[in-house]
C-alpha cells in the first residue's frame, strides 16, 4: 500500500528542476542527515559566526513533499540522495514522487485555485507581501538552507538569494491589486483577465530561492490568482519546501503552492495531465523541446527559459577596470552557473592583453573554500556531474589549441571544487565558444572592427543576454540594438531586478519573466458582451 503519512507544515515554500540523474541508493529512513561546516572561521556581519558554523544544521526535511499545506511522505516512489556540494557528503534523502503523490498533488491544486481566483487581488497581494516580509526575517536561515543545497557561498545567498525572492513576493503582491480589465466604448462590453488556473513549474538547480527563474515566476502565477505544482531540480531540492512552509505560514490558501519531488518522468506525467493548463521550465534546450513538444499535445501555454552562450563586447575605449568586474560577474558568480553569463568575451585587440592581465590579477584574489565561510567567494559545483562535465571542455579546448590563462584544472580537496577558468585565444569554431558549458570557463576572443565582431556575436543558436563596455555611449546603444538578445547590458552585466522582463531570443527560450510583462503568461483575455435590449436577427 502507498503510504501518504502527513504532517502539517508550519509554514514555507518554493519551487527549482533540471534534469541531472539523482541517486539509486537505498533511503537511509533511519538517518537523520546533518550538515556541518568544517570552517571556524571569524565572526562577523552576516551572524555565521565561529559558534554557528559548528553547530550542524537540521537538512533533513519532515517529507519529501509538500501538498494541501502538508509535508507528504511516500516511500515507495524511488529514493533520491542530497549531496553536499562542499563535501561530497549526504545530508538529506527524499523520494520522488509516486502517481498516487502527482494525482493528489493536481487535485488539491485544481480545488484551491477556484477560491484563490474568487479572492481580490488586493487580499491576495496581502498575503505575498507577508510572505515577503517572513522570508525577509529569516534570511540567515534560508541562506544557509541555500548554501548546503547548491554550494554557493554563504556570501553570495545572503544577499542574492531569498532576499531576491522576497522582493519579487513583494513587487507581484503590490500589483495583484491593480491586475484589472478595460471597459471599450462599445455599449456595455468589456475585457478581464482570468487566471490560467493550474500549472506545474519545472525548476532549476542554479537559483533555489530567487529569481530561480521560477520563484519570481511563481509569485506573478499566484498574483494573477493560478495555483503551482512545482518540481524542483533533483539536485537541490531542499529550499523549496521551506519556501511553502513560509507561503503557508503567511496565509495562503492550502493546496495553492505544491512541491513534488523527481526526476524527468514526474514533471513528464505533470506536463502530460489534462488538468494541467500552463507549464513552465528552466532547463536546456534538448529538455525545452521534449517539454514544447509534450504540452503542445494538449495545446498548454508554455514560458521557458532555456540555454545560452552570450557575447560580452569589451571595445578599446572601456574602463578596463569595470570590464573585468564586469567579466567576474558574468562568468563566475555562482561557479559560472548561470544561464545568462557572457562566456563568450570578445576583446579589442589593443587591449587584450592589458584586460588578461587584470583578470589573471584579480581572479587570484578569489577566496576558494567553505562556502559557509562568509569570506568565501567562490564555491564548488553544484555537482559531480557537473563538474566532470566543465573539466571535460576544458580539455576540448586545449585540444583545440586554446590557451589557458587562468585555472583549467579540479582543486584536489573534498567535494565538487574547480579553478576558476580562462581561455585566450579561442576562435568562433572551438567547442568552447559554440556550447554552453554551464561552470566558470571563460572564453577571451580578439576582434578589430565593430560590424565583424557584431556578427560574431550574434552567429549561435542562443539569444538569452549580452553585454558591452564602452565609453562611447552612442556606440553602446548602437551595440545594443544590433544584438539578438532578450536581455542587454551596457557597462554592467547579469542586472536582473524583478521590476523589468527578463528572458531570451531564437532557442533560449519563451516568454519573459519579471515585471508586468510576466503577467500575460499567466492570465488570459476574456471579452464579454453584454446586450439588455432588443436583439435583431435576419429571421
Amino acid at each position: 500500500m502507498t503510504d501518504l503519512g502527513r504532517e502539517k507544515a508550519i509554514g514555507t515554500v518554493r519551487f527549482d528542476i533540471c534534469h541531472e540523474a539523482g541517486s539509486e541508493g537505498s533511503p537511509r529512513q533511519a538517518r537523520q542527515p546533518v550538515a556541518r561546516s568544517k570552517c571556524k572561521g571569524r565572526s562577523d556581519n552576516t551572524g555565521l559566526g565561529a559558534t554557528e558554523k559548528e553547530r550542524p544544521m537540521q537538512t533533513q526535511p519532515k517529507a519529501s513533499h509538500f501538498i494541501g499545506g502538508e509535508y507528504v511522505e511516500d516511500t515507495n516512489g524511488t529514493p533520491i540522495e542530497v549531496i553536499y556540494p562542499a563535501t561530497g557528503e549526504t545530508i538529506a534523502t527524499v523520494h520522488a514522487a509516486t502517481p498516487a503523490v502527482i494525482e493528489k498533488a493536481i487535485t488539491v491544486a485544481r480545488t484551491a485555485q477556484v477560491e484563490w481566483a474568487r479572492m481580490s487581488g488586493t487580499e491576495r497581494g496581502r498575503i505575498l507581501r507577508r510572505a515577503a516580509d517572513i522570508m525577509r526575517e529569516r534570511n540567515h536561515e534560508l541562506s544557509v538552507l541555500e548554501t548546503y543545497d547548491t554550494g554557493k557561498p554563504y556570501q553570495e545567498t545572503s544577499v542574492a538569494d531569498a532576499t531576491s525572492g522576497a522582493d519579487a513576493l513583494e513587487y507581484f503582491g503590490g500589483i495583484a491589486a491593480s491586475l484589472t480589465g478595460e471597459h471599450i466604448q462599445l455599449g456595455d462590453d468589456w475585457v478581464y483577465y482570468p487566471p490560467r488556473a493550474a500549472w506545474p513549474v519545472r525548476g532549476d538547480w542554479r537559483v533555489e530561492l530567487s529569481d530561480a527563474n521560477r520563484l519570481l515566476e511563481g509569485r506573478a502565477a499566484l498574483a494573477c490568482g493560478n495555483a503551482i505544482i512545482f518540481k524542483p531540480s533533483e539536485t537541490t531540492p531542499l529550499c523549496a519546501l521551506k519556501v511553502a512552509e513560509i507561503l503557508v505560514e503567511a496565509g495562503l490558501p492550502a493546496g495553492l503552492y505544491n512541491v513534488v519531488q523527481g526526476m524527468g518522468e514526474v514533471g513528464a506525467s505533470l506536463v502530460s495531465d489534462p488538468r494541467v493548463d500552463k507549464v513552465s521550465l528552466t532547463g536546456s534546450v534538448p529538455t525545452g523541446r521534449r517539454v514544447y513538444a509534450a504540452a503542445a499535445e494538449g495545446i498548454k501555454h508554455v514560458t521557458m527559459e532555456l540555454g545560452g552562450k552570450s557575447p560580452l563586447i569589451v571595445f578599446e575605449d572601456a574602463d578596463i577596470e569595470n570590464a573585468v568586474s564586469g567579466a567576474i560577474l558574468g562568468n563566475f558568480y555562482s561557479s559560472g552557473q548561470v544561464c545568462s553569463n557572457g562566456t563568450r568575451v570578445f576583446v579589442h585587440r589593443d587591449i587584450k592583453e592589458a584586460f588578461l592581465n587584470r583578470l589573471a590579477e584579480r581572479l587570484g584574489r578569489a577566496v576558494i573554500g567553505d562556502p559557509l565561510d562568509p569570506a568565501t567567494s567562490f564555491g564548488p559545483m553544484v555537482s559531480k556531474r557537473q563538474l566532470d562535465i566543465a573539466l571535460g571542455y576544458i580539455e576540448k579546448g586545449r585540444a583545440e589549441g586554446a590557451r589557458v590563462v587562468f585555472g583549467g584544472a579540479a582543486i584536489d580537496r573534498d567535494g565538487f571544487y574547480m579553478q576558476p577558468t580562462v581561455f585566450a585565444d579561442v576562435t568562433d569554431d572551438m567547442t568552447i565558444a559554440r556550447e554552453e558549458i554551464f561552470g566558470p570557463v571563460m572564453s577571451v576572443l580578439d576582434f578589430d572592427d565593430e560590424d565583424d565582431v557584431m556578427a560574431r556575436a550574434n552567429d549561435t543558436e542562443f539569444g538569452l543576454a549580452a553585454g558591452v563596455f564602452t565609453r562611447d555611449l552612442t556606440r553602446a546603444h548602437r551595440v545594443a540594438a544590433r544584438f539578438e538578445a532578450g536581455t542587454c547590458y551596457i557597462n554592467t552585466y547579469n542586472d536582473a531586478p524583478v521590476e523589468a522582463p527578463f528572458g531570451g531570443m531564437k532557442n533560449s527560450g519563451v516568454g519573459r519573466e519579471n515585471s508586468k510583462a510576466a503577467i500575460e503568461h499567466y492570465s488570459q483575455l476574456k471579452s464579454v458582451y453584454v446586450r439588455m435590449g432588443d436583439l435583431e436577427a435576419p429571421f
